[in-house]
């Protein structure tokens, strides 16, 4: 497998904030195109199983995946996982403690809502939610475009739930040492997800990297759905300095908010080290199914 390939390991479904079910999601990126696929929910796994059945069904190659929500240098930063035992124990109890604490953090963005003249959104915010033990943002955000308080979810994330305005409220996620742990004791390689969207100065990113790469990281995300044409540039070359493999995803969550579809990324920029070739042995096809 080659930097041609068009992989899209980077996506949503309604098992955390997507709106899609994995079979949907898996029949859509074989209508777009996709060759390797991965669905990778916001600290859950509860999907993977469904996803793989879906893509082998629909004659994709099939990656496992996660995104793990963590907290460096005061922000969340995101880290996708590639290519784990699904089953590990360590991982799904370390997941379950990250999703811990996103019941109470709603219940006090709700309240902040209710102070701003918005009641009922966390009961809103649930009407959203596939599993509750996930809600989320982008749950209230959707609350927020129904109920006509914001006309889309862009809007609201100027107006409400960032930090500085009504609803935002901090929450305090895995380490980053964990979090990559969790992934690699797995079986699995961490990928630093759509490194251009943290507004870190450049001494706290090579920080990131620095730290990321010493705790076992192996991969970034260079093209994916946030990224510009410059930050492809930006970030191929942050993988040759760090030594990181190319990572390539969409960031899909629903075909009415997402501004990239499944599949329609630009190819990675040649001489990268595609994370799909260090993970060829983790890689599922349909015939071994």
């Amino acid at each position: 497998m080659t930097s041609i390939l068009n992989a899209d390991l980077h996506c949503h479904s309604v098992v955390s904030d997507g709106t899609l079910t994995p079979e949907d999601l898996a029949a859509r990126a074989k209508a777009n195109g996709v060759e390797l696929w991965a669905l990778t929910d916001h600290d859950e796994i509860g999907g993977q199983h469904r996803a793989a059945a879906a893509a082998h069904a629909q004659g994709m190659a099939y990656l496992t995946g996660v995104e793990i929500s963590v907290t460096f240098a005061d922000t969340t930063v995101h880290i996708v996982g590639l290519g784990f035992d699904p089953n590990d124990t360590r991982l799904a109890e370390g997941l379950a403690a990250t999703r811990g604490g996103r019941g109470e953090r709603a219940k006090d963005m709700a309240e902040q809502l209710a102070q701003a003249g918005i009641p009922g959104a966390y009961e809103g915010a649930l009407q959203f939610v596939g599993n509750p033990a996930l809600i989320s943002r982008t749950h209230f955000a959707r609350f927020l475009v129904e109920t006509g308080v914001c006309k889309d979810t862009s809007e609201v994330f100027r107006k409400y739930l960032i930090e500085g305005k009504p609803g935002y409220v901090p929450h305090r996620w895995a380490s980053l040492g964990n979090a990559v742990r969790w992934i690699t004791e797995a079986g699995g390689m961490a990928i630093i997800a759509h490194p251009a969207r943290y507004k870190f100065s450049a001494n706290e990113e090579f920080a990131l990297f620095s730290e990321f790469k010493a705790h076992g990281g192996r991969g970034v995300e260079v093209v994916t759905g946030s990224h510009s044409a410059a930050e492809y540039v930006t970030y191929a070359a942050m993988a040759k300095e760090f030594g990181l493999a190319a990572s390539r995803g969409s960031d899909f969550h629903s075909p009415d908010e997402s501004h990239t579809d499944l599949g329609t990324l630009p190819l990675l920029p040649g001489q990268l080290t595609p994370v799909w070739e260090l993970l060829a042995e983790r890689i599922r096809h349909p015939a071994a199914v």
